[in-house]
């Protein structure tokens, strides 16, 4: 019976892992997944994943979940949403609601409910040091391909993303399966640290760091080629945020990642990457493309329907629902009340994702919207204090490339499209792990008993402890 327990549990955790990848390379090549029909796609690939987690529990006969600090402030969100969209008819006929687009509402909730239980599931697969390293190799190696893909498809551009879907609104095709290229940029510069991390890890030897160096330098490629000026901006913060971290664990020398590596100096490592993202960018003759995009197109004007007016009518639209906002998903519907355009443009997103959370979800939203970002960092901060160079290796790079993408949600609004969302929560989720399993003993035990998971099993109810500890083997 253990057995056959044991063979269950095994198939169902590589179902999971399986998912949790086709669901970030469907989001991603489903051109984001801003269409319904990719979107309902997305649902149904999370509910598979959930049903496989119900046949486990039914098998073993008890629930384990591990639940980190990160999604409490998540699942918050989703509560609000839900409030937000209830709707009340009264005997007048009249509707009244919290938000100002109950479907609306409705539809993103939706969305966001799925995204949160991606960020458990991920907070729950990939625990172990194996998942983790083939979590390390599927998102170096599916962005090494976005990129490649990204650069071919910018040589051949015909007007037709993958060669066959006329798309006019993606100009020159220069964001690879994104129509909008900045949304290409965040997501490139959420995966370019982890290749670069892992060569400045003790994780990494030989042919295989020289690989990552090779995929991080791609990637930067692409991403610069791509011509978003959000996006070189973020790129640039997240690398200097990954060297000065390195930097300070250098200082640490107790910490086996903190000397040198391989003999060579981590900021050699890292100017040697600069270099060939410059000599590739002129080599494919993007060179000038990317001077002229940086010094003769500002990224705000003195336009109303520019990012510089679409915030000014932002805050305006917060002022004016302060508490609980306009309503998530509600933004488009209500923008044109506020907005000082002539109504010649549609603004669908308020292109600055801190300005669109107070917006839609109002300070409540706005106070989640914090207590998820500080979680994520302090487990971040645990993490990169470990011995284990695979653990701290990859908090490194995810969590420089969280940070990138923070930066980035100052001009775009890459966390409004369900792919850039996934792929920000999955690093997210992993890094609260990772943070949680460098905890001192004592303060495991703590954070354990804070989050325990009552479960009913073949002798009765127990609890199962929602801590984490990474298994060795052999």
């Amino acid at each position: 019976m253990t057995s056959s327990r044991s063979a269950v549990r095994t198939v169902a955790d590589k179902a999971l892992v399986g998912g949790l990848m086709t669901a970030i390379v469907f989001t991603t090549l489903a051109l984001g997944t801003v269409e319904a029909w990719s979107v309902a796609v997305f649902e149904l690939i999370v509910v598979a994943m959930m049903l496989t987690c119900a046949a486990k529990a039914i098998v073993e006969g008890r629930i384990e979940l591990r639940i980190p600090p990160a999604a409490l402030p998540l699942g918050g969100l989703v509560v609000v949403g839900l409030a937000q969209s209830v709707a009340i008819t009264g005997s007048s006929g009249q509707t009244s609601s919290l938000s100002m687009d109950v479907e609306a509402t409705r539809g993103a909730v939706a969305v966001i409910f799925f995204l949160f239980v991606s960020f458990l599931l991920a907070a729950n697969v990939f625990d172990t040091p194996e998942r983790l390293r083939t979590l390390i190799k599927f998102l170096i190696i599916f962005g090494l391909a976005l990129a490649v893909f990204a650069l071919v498809q910018r040589f051949t551009w015909e007007g037709k993303m993958f060669w066959f879907r006329p798309t006019p609104s993606a100009g020159e095709g220069l964001g690879g399966p994104f129509v909008n290229r900045n949304h290409f940029a965040g997501y490139m510069e959420m995966l370019i640290p982890i290749p670069l991390a892992m060569a400045l890890s003790r994780a990494a030897r030989g042919e295989a760091r020289l690989f990552y160096v090779f995929a991080a330098a791609i990637m930067s490629i692409a991403e610069v080629a791509s011509l978003s000026r959000g996006g070189m901006i973020s790129l640039a913060a997240g690398l200097l945020f990954l060297a000065a971290m390195v930097a300070w664990r250098r200082r640490d020398a107790s910490h086996p990642d903190g000397r040198s590596v391989g003999g060579l100096r981590p900021a050699f490592i890292i100017l040697a990457m600069l270099g060939a993202i410059a000599a590739g960018v002129i080599w494919i003759g993007a060179d000038l493309d990317v001077l002229r995009r940086v010094s003769n197109d500002p990224l705000t004007t003195s336009l109303s329907t520019d990012r510089r007016g679409v915030w000014g009518d932002t805050l305006t639209m917060f002022k004016a629902h302060p508490l609980l906002g306009v309503g998530l998903g509600a933004f488009e519907t209500v923008y044109p009340m506020y907005g000082r355009g002539d109504g010649s443009f549609v603004i669908e997103f308020a292109h600055n994702d801190y300005l669109q959370v107070l917006s839609d979800s109002g300070v409540v939203g706005g106070m989640l919207a914090l207590w998820f970002i500080i979680a994520v960092l302090r487990s971040f901060a645990r993490a990169l204090k470990s011995r284990d160079p695979l653990v701290s290796g990859f908090a490194l790079g995810g969590g420089a490339g969280v940070f990138a993408i923070l930066v980035h949600s100052v001009f775009d609004f890459n966390l409004q499209i369900p792919s850039n969302a996934l792929l920000f929560l999955v690093l997210s989720a992993v890094v609260s792990v990772l943070g949680a399993a460098s905890m001192r003993p004592d303060e495991r035990r703590i954070q354990s008993e804070r989050l325990r998971v009552r479960s009913v099993g073949e002798n009765g109810p127990h609890e199962g402890v929602a801590g984490v500890e990474f298994r060795r083997h052999a």
